[in-house]
């Protein structure tokens, strides 16, 4: 029967709807009276079909329901609103404990079981409990709608054999639930080939979590991996999900692994071991079941040696390692992607081709960002482009200036190895490139790292490799 508006007071703005089932309609009335004071909506039911009928009508995001009552008992209610709806929580009430009993309960999908006689004080934070979850699964059901659907029309572009190798290992690897370690330099498509990685495994249909490990703040990863409870720490306002949680039955990719504060990598360790994590605030182990998926661009074993990265945790994620090839390694996919790109940023704006000389000078680059530079330089230049094709002057400078210092057949005197000779030229090309973007920007290293489609980091390393100082660019 309906209830009777809740007393003001402290009551939630937004009044959560709860039903009450119970053959004793005294007793149902009793504990729908402590919820509507406790702010919540609550109605009542005398039977498991009544309630069935009553759902039929209304949402209600939580069932509190008697174990023993005649025609439909509490479990066979439980089983119908699983059914009916998997994400109401429901919350069984008996005056026989039986542990057994309850352990089927919470196996069959029951939030939590109580005991009579309950006070109002045990019974209110159980149902505050319930509905906190509820209220998390709700938050947390479009995040993993997006991760399940993941990046739209993802594709693995190549034509070179070294990186069809590349993906034949990863596809093998996806057979297993082994921990996987990308290896590889920054934008070379790490993320791409642990999402392709998730799509081949049986764990497909579940979400693919991304963490960018060097984007989180070092106080806030246990939170954010984790989870929370409301009032663990000033401005926990709520519960929260870890990404452990939301990446439960899928994978979860760490990218940047390298970048984990040193103090979290033994619980990060801890909770792979165990398969559980703790949320921040509780006393609670949560268990998890996810399929990790690390990335890097540091050398790992060199981090370890000099006690910036745990030996322990490296080795746990080290089981199948892969190397990812940069993109001046398979230069046979400079064409297949430059066609994929422009396909993708010049067909709307009506460019269709390129330059036969564009297409040298793009196969003859050096490319420290990798894919990702390819691909931005290709959308920068669509974006300046006047179509249908794409010709030198669309190019950024710092392409066609490179072209320029070295162009792709020069020789240097065939003096040495042509190992040798290789490195220098790719020494020079990768010189002339920082210099050029330096310029570019004025000395602005996070707007030249930018550009190149690398990491802040990853283009100070090169920096300091052939000595290049942004000083010496600045105004």
């Amino acid at each position: 029967m309906p209830r009777l508006p809740a007393p003001s007071g402290d009551c939630p703005l937004s009044r959560e709807r709860v039903l009450v089932v119970d053959d004793e309609p005294d007793l149902a009335e009793s504990c729908a009276f402590f919820l509507d004071r406790g702010g919540y909506a609550a109605e009542t039911a005398t039977s498991g079909p009544m309630a069935l009928a009553r759902m039929e009508q209304e949402p209600f995001a939580l069932v509190i329901s008697d174990v023993r009552m005649p025609r439909m008992n509490g479990m066979e209610l439980l089983a119908a609103i699983k059914q009916h709806d998997p994400d109401i929580e429901v919350l069984l009430i008996t005056g026989y404990p039986d542990l057994q009993m309850a352990v089927s309960a919470i196996k069959q999908g029951a939030f939590d079981y109580l005991a009579k006689p309950y006070g109002e004080k045990d019974l209110m934070e159980r149902v505050a409990k319930a509905i906190a979850h509820r209220r998390m699964k709700d938050q947390n059901e479009g995040l993993k709608e997006r991760l399940r659907s993941g990046v739209a029309g993802r594709q693995l572009i190549h034509r070179s054999s070294v990186f069809a190798a590349t993906v034949a290992m990863l596809e093998r690897a996806g057979r297993t639930d082994a921990s996987v370690l990308l290896l590889g330099e920054s934008g070379t498509g790490k993320e791409l080939l642990a999402h392709h990685l998730h799509d081949v495994s049986v764990r497909a249909e579940k979400p693919f979590v991304p963490v960018d490990c060097a984007s989180i703040p070092a106080e806030l990863i246990e939170s954010e991996l984790f989870g929370h409870v409301k009032g663990a720490f000033t401005g926990a306002a709520n519960h929260k999900l870890g990404l452990f949680q939301v990446a439960d039955g899928g994978t979860l990719f760490l990218d940047e692994l390298g970048e984990l504060p040193l103090a979290f990598q033994a619980k990060l360790l801890r909770a792979i071991q165990e398969r559980s994590v703790r949320p921040v605030g509780s006393s609670e182990q949560v268990p998890i079941d996810v399929r990790i998926v690390a990335a890097t661009n540091r050398n790992l074993q060199k981090e370890v040696d000099e006690g910036r990265f745990r030996a322990d945790l490296f080795y746990r994620l080290d089981v199948v390692r892969i190397a990812v090839p940069p993109l001046r390694d398979r230069l046979e996919d400079v064409d297949v992607l430059v066609a994929h790109f422009l396909q993708r940023f010049g067909r709307p704006l009506g460019i269709t081709r390129v330059a036969s000389e564009v297409s040298a000078v793009l196969r003859g680059f050096h490319w420290p960002g990798n894919v990702r530079q390819l691909r931005n330089v290709i959308e920068r230049a669509c974006a300046l482009g006047q179509g249908p094709e794409l010709r030198m002057e669309d190019l950024a400078p710092e392409v066609r200036e490179q072209e320029a210092v070295m162009p792709i057949d020069a020789g240097d005197g065939g003096q040495g190895t042509f190992a040798e000779m290789k490195a220098r030229r790719i020494a020079a090309m990768e010189k002339s490139y920082l210099e050029g973007l330096l310029k570019k920007h004025r000395g602005n290293v996070t707007h030249c790292s930018e550009e190149a489609g690398m990491s802040r980091s990853a283009f100070q390393k090169l920096m300091q490799k052939y000595g290049v100082r942004s000083s010496d660019f600045r105004e």
